[in-house]
């Protein structure tokens, strides 16, 4: 399977076809033709002179796309009414939209609902303010906050083009765990306003998922609104991916039977997730972690003016390697990729320890493709879907914040992400694991269920919990 840089697009095109010069035998084999797959048609309208028909096609990508209808076009008899992108149509008026939970039949369900007898639960609250977590949203709400800075692999394309992704992300939220989640696309990207808003609006909420902030700007942003609330806090670019990669990493190590703690791994791409990965892996107990971003290998011998990667040295390294990838690489265990295409050549993966693991999870072009890799490597992962092994945030935000909303917990701390981890990685029991199965499927309706009580134990556990034990929202 090839490496496409775009998802694959399905249009549904409306032609016109005049019946004396054009047949749909035409169309077919013109789409052939151009590589793309007819997976639909309808017949819209059919006159003496002329025909109309849907044609729903799949492509490569949208560029692929635009070729197959610019072919179409050409043909003689035949016109392109209109063309839709079914991932288009799909987003038509946003992708979520707010329900109540209680019909209001009559006068009497209006003066419960609102005045004058709501009166008396504002009151409660002013009263008592954790009766806010019984008694409105808050108990099962979180705000998706982004900047528009980092948006997938698309860069800083602004808050307002941030949004579709936003309410996918609601949308999981909802799905994958039963929380309410709503996008907060702020038009700033100043750091203290950022804090200032998110405090500001902090009170309908339970927890915050920061989203697509750029680095470094996203580390003192989650720093500061984690000290000024005292509800969760989650930069799930950071903490979701660190915590799925442990899960994997912990059943590739098993199926290789290896340690952990004796393990050496380089890690390429030192921003939010590769510094994220990094602090997870030490707090599973990983002892040789070496990181490696443009400049090549992070050391303590040389001074760095980003305060994150002066962190970065003096926390890994301990052998003090110096020079690039291909010096950090030699005899290592695993390979953790958060850059870019390309980085990782078949060349580093035979210079790796027997049985090398890579996890190479830059989307959507990893930074060595699966089909070169597989003959060297024991154990493969990405960050994409088409292949086996996908390390996908999915599997710990639903979860992780259901478990913080249900412990009704001040913040989420390491002790929180390594349950999770170790809780994403035991959905795959022994007799399942394998060099394509180390990772649950999205889909597995176990994994945020055994997620969300994992963290809320490990909160109560750890202290940071207002619930003696979790239960489900009313």
């Amino acid at each position: 399977m090839s490496m496409g840089s775009a998802a694959a697009a399905s249009l549904i095109v409306r032609l016109e076809l005049a019946n004396s010069i054009a047949t749909f035998g035409q169309v077919a084999k013109t789409i052939g033709e151009a590589g793309g797959d007819i997976v639909a048609v309808d017949v819209i309208q059919v006159l003496k002179s002329v025909a109309v028909r849907d044609v729903t096609i799949q492509a490569a990508d949208a560029v692929h796309g635009k070729r197959i209808v610019d072919a179409l076009g050409a043909q003689p008899g035949v016109k392109v009414v209109n063309v839709s992108d079914r991932t288009f149509l799909l987003h038509l008026g946003g992708k979520i939209e707010i329900h109540s939970r209680i019909p209001v039949k009559n006068r009497d369900d209006l003066s419960r609902v609102y005045t004058p007898d709501v009166a008396r639960v504002c009151m409660a609250i002013h009263e008592d303010e954790s009766k806010a977590f019984q008694l409105t949203i808050k108990r099962n709400t979180v705000a998706i906050v982004t900047d528009g800075t980092a948006v997938l692999g698309l860069g800083d394309i602004g808050p307002s083009a941030a949004i579709p992704v936003m309410e996918g992300k609601a949308m999981l939220f909802k799905q994958f765990a039963g929380v309410d989640a709503f996008p907060i696309c702020l038009d700033t990207k100043d750091t203290d306003e950022i804090v200032r808003t998110v405090k500001a609006i902090a009170p309908i909420f339970g927890g915050i998922n920061l989203e697509d902030i750029s680095s470094p700007r996203c580390f003192e942003i989650e720093d500061r609104l984690r000290e000024e609330l005292d509800i969760p806090v989650f930069h799930d670019d950071q903490h979701g991916t660190a915590v799925v990669l442990l899960a994997g990493l912990m059943n590739a190590a098993k199926l290789v039977g290896k340690e952990l703690a004796d393990m050496r791994v380089v890690v390429t791409g030192i921003g939010a997730a590769g510094v994220a990965c990094t602090k997870m892996l030490l707090a599973a107990g990983v002892r040789e972690v070496v990181g490696v971003d443009r400049e090549g290998v992070i050391t303590r011998r040389r001074a760095y003016d980003n305060p994150v990667w002066a962190w970065y040295a003096e926390h890994t390294n301990e052998a003090q390697l110096e020079g690039s990838l291909d010096d950090a690489i030699a005899g290592a265990d695993a390979f953790v990729g958060l850059s870019g295409p390309g980085v990782l050549r078949i060349e580093h993966i035979q210079a790796m320890a027997h049985d090398p693991i890579v996890f190479a999870m830059a989307n959507p072009s990893p930074e060595i493709e699966p089909e070169v890799a597989e003959p060297y490597v024991r154990v493969m992962a990405t960050g994409r879907s088409d292949y086996p092994n996908q390390i996908n945030n999915v599997l710990c935000f639903p979860g992780m914040f259901r478990g913080a909303l249900d412990s009704r917990a001040v913040t989420i701390n390491e002790a929180m992400k390594l349950a999770a981890a170790k809780a994403i990685a035991s959905i795959v029991g022994d007799e399942e694991l394998n060099e394509y199965y180390i990772i649950p499927s999205v889909f597995n309706r176990e994994v945020s269920g055994a997620v969300s009580r994992a963290v809320a134990e490990a909160a109560a556990a750890s202290g940071v919990a207002r619930r003696e034990r979790a239960q489900p929202p009313a």
